[in-house]
C-alpha cells in the first residue's frame, strides 16, 4: 500500500532543513564533545565504570540501529522514523545531563545514541522528500559539511562548557534545540511513500550482533571487559555472526540490507568511498590533536583552532560539490579528485612530521586537502548511493554507507592507534633499557631527562607517519574505488 500526500509549499523546504542540519549537527557534536568534558565527569560522578564506555555506549548504539533505521524508513515512512529519532536522542540527552554515576550515563548515552544513529541517515534520506533530485546534491552536500565541521568543533564546545558552565550542559544544550527541531518537522516534512514488507529482525539482530562484537574488539583494552569476552573470542564472534548475517540475508525473501542492492556497481564504490573516507576522517580528527596536546604542549583550544583548515575545506568544497553535481559534472571525476587530495594531505602530514615535528603551521596547513577531499567525497557518497538504489531501497541504501562510515572511523582509528603504540614502544625500547638500569656501560640515567623529550617526540612522530600512511592508502583506495562510478551522473539513476 502506498501513501503519497501533496507536496509541501514552495516556501517550507528550505525551513525544514534547516531543521535537519541541526538534528545532525546536535548528533555529530555528541560523537566528540566529551574528549575534553571527561576529566570534570570523572571528578563529579561516582562509580568503577570505565570512562570509555561513555563514548563507545553511544557510539555502539548509533552504528548498531543505523541499518535498522534505513529499512523501517523503507517500509514504516521517512517522516515517522525521524521524529522517533529526534525523541530518543532528547530523552538520552535529559537523561545523560541529569545522570547521578558512570552507570547511569552510560546507559543514558546508548539511548542517545540510539536516536543519534538514527539522525545521521535519516536527515540524509529526508532531503530526498523535500527537493527534486536536480537539488538533492546541494543540500546533500551542505549537510555533509555540517556533519563534518561538527564532529570537528565538539571538543572545542566541551571544553568551553565545562570551562565557563557545567558539563551538563554539553547534553542539555541539545534540549531547547531538539524540541524546536521536532515540531518544525512534524508540521513541514511531508510524508513519504511506504512499501509494505516484512522487516528481517533477525537479520538485524545478527547485524548488530556482529558489529556490537566487532566495536568491542577495537576498544578492548580501554572498556575492562570480563575475562570471558576476551579479544579472540569477540572477533570469532563477530566473524561467526557477520557469516550468519550474509547468509540470511541471500536466503531470505525480505533481508534487512538487500544483496541486490550490491549487484549495482555504483552502490558498492559509494559504500567502499564512505568505508575509507571515515578511516581518513577519523585519523585526522583523532591523531592530530593528540599531537599538538602531547608533544607540542598545545591546549585542547589551541589544537582545535590548528584544525580550521580541515574544517574551512570540507565547508567550501561540500558546497562546491553540490553546486558541480548539479552542473552535470561526473560524481566520478569529483570522486577521484577527493580521494586524490585526502592522499596529498596525508602526504604532506608525513612531510611535516619527518621535517618540520615542531612546526604546528605546516601540520595545520597540511590538513587543507584534507577537507577539500572530505566535503568533495561526502555529498558524493549520499547522492550516488540514493541514485544506485530503486524507490522502495531508498531508506537501506543511504544508511549502508553511513554505517560503513562510523565502522570505518571507529575499526580504523582503533587498529591505528595500536600500530601507533606498537611503534612507539620499538622505538623507545633503548630509553626504557636505559630508565631501568639495563643501558650499556657508561651510559647514566642523569643524561636522560636532557633528551627524553625529543626522543618520544621523535618516537610519536614516526609512529604518526605510519598512522598517516595507512590513512592514505585508505584514500588510495578510494579513489580505486571510484572508477566504478558512474561516467555521467545520469547514468545509473533508478527510476523514481
Amino acid at each position: 500500500m502506498t501513501n503519497t500526500p501533496p507536496p509541501a509549499r514552495p516556501s517550507r523546504p528550505r525551513l525544514a532543513f534547516a531543521m535537519l542540519a541541526v538534528v545532525l549537527v546536535l548528533a555529530a557534536l555528541d560523537q566528540t564533545i566529551l574528549s575534553t568534558a571527561l576529566p570534570a565527569i570523572a571528578r563529579d560522578l561516582p562509580g568503577d565504570t570505565p570512562l570509555a564506555w561513555v563514548f563507545s555506549s553511544y557510539l555502539l548504539a548509533a552504528t548498531v540501529v543505523i541499518a535498522l533505521y534505513g529499512r523501517l524508513a523503507d517500509v514504516l515512512g521517512r517522516k515517522p522514523m525521524l521524529l522517533l529519532a529526534i525523541a530518543l536522542f532528547l530523552l538520552g540527552s535529559l537523561a545523560c545531563g541529569a545522570s547521578q554515576g558512570r552507570g547511569q550515563l552510560v546507559l543514558a548515552r546508548a539511548l542517545q545514541g540510539a536516536g543519534g544513529g538514527g539522525l545521521m541517515t535519516l536527515t540524509m534520506l529526508t532531503v530526498a522528500s523535500l527537493f527534486p533530485p536536480e537539488q538533492r546534491g546541494r543540500f546533500q552536500a551542505l549537510l555533509g559539511a555540517s556533519y563534518g565541521i561538527a564532529t570537528m568543533f565538539g571538543p572545542l564546545l566541551g571544553g568551553w562548557l565545562v570551562e565557563h558552565i557545567s558539563w551538563h550542559w554539553a547534553f542539555w544544550i541539545n534540549a531547547p534545540l531538539a524540541l524546536v527541531a521536532c515540531a518544525v518537522l512534524a508540521c513541514t516534512v511531508p510524508h513519504s511513500e511506504r512499501h509494505t514488507a516484512p522487516i528481517d529482525w533477525w537479520g538485524a539482530a545478527t547485524l548488530a550482533t556482529a558489529l556490537v562484537a566487532a566495536l568491542l574488539a577495537t576498544q578492548h583494552d580501554k572498556l575492562q571487559l570480563p575475562t570471558a569476552l576476551s579479544l579472540g573470542v569477540l572477533l570469532a564472534l563477530a566473524a561467526a555472526a557477520a557469516i550468519v548475517f550474509v547468509w540470511r540475508q541471500l536466503r531470505t525473501a525480505h533481508p534487512l540490507v538487500p544483496p541486490s542492492l550490491f549487484q549495482r556497481p555504483a552502490f558498492v564504490a559509494a559504500a567502499a568511498i564512505g568505508l575509507c573516507s571515515g578511516i581518513a576522517m577519523y585519523a585526522a580528527v583523532v591523531f592530530v590533536p593528540q599531537y599538538l596536546q602531547s608533544m607540542l604542549h598545545l591546549s585542547p583550544t589551541a589544537s582545535a583552532r590548528h584544525l580550521l583548515p580541515l574544517m574551512a575545506g570540507i565547508t567550501v568544497a561540500a558546497i562546491g560539490s553540490g553546486r558541480l553535481l548539479r552542473a552535470q559534472v561526473p560524481a566520478r571525476r569529483l570522486a577521484a579528485v577527493g580521494a586524490l587530495l585526502l592522499a596529498l594531505s596525508f602526504g604532506a602530514l608525513g612531510m611535516a612530521l619527518g621535517w618540520a615535528t615542531r612546526s604546528a603551521l605546516w601540520i595545520s596547513a597540511s590538513l587543507l586537502p584534507a577537507g577539500l577531499g572530505l566535503g568533495l567525497l561526502f555529498p558524493i557518497v549520499t547522492v550516488v548511493s540514493q541514485r544506485s538504489a530503486p524507490a522502495r531501497l531508498l531508506g537501506i541504501a543511504t544508511a549502508t554507507p553511513v554505517m560503513l562510515r562510523n565502522l570505518g572511523g571507529s575499526a580504523g582509528v582503533a587498529l591505528m592507534a595500536a600500530l601507533l603504540t606498537r611503534r612507539m614502544a620499538d622505538e623507545l625500547a633503548p630509553l626504557q633499557a636505559l630508565a631501568t638500569g639495563r643501558a650499556r656501560p657508561g651510559t647514566t640515567l642523569d643524561a636522560v631527562p636532557a633528551w627524553a623529550h625529543d626522543a618520544v617526540q621523535a618516537a610519536m612522530a614516526h609512529g604518526l607517519q605510519s598512522v598517516f600512511l595507512c590513512a592514505g592508502l585508505a584514500a588510495l583506495a578510494a579513489l580505486w574505488a571510484s572508477r566504478w562510478l558512474a561516467a555521467s551522473n545520469g547514468q545509473g539513476q533508478a527510476a523514481r
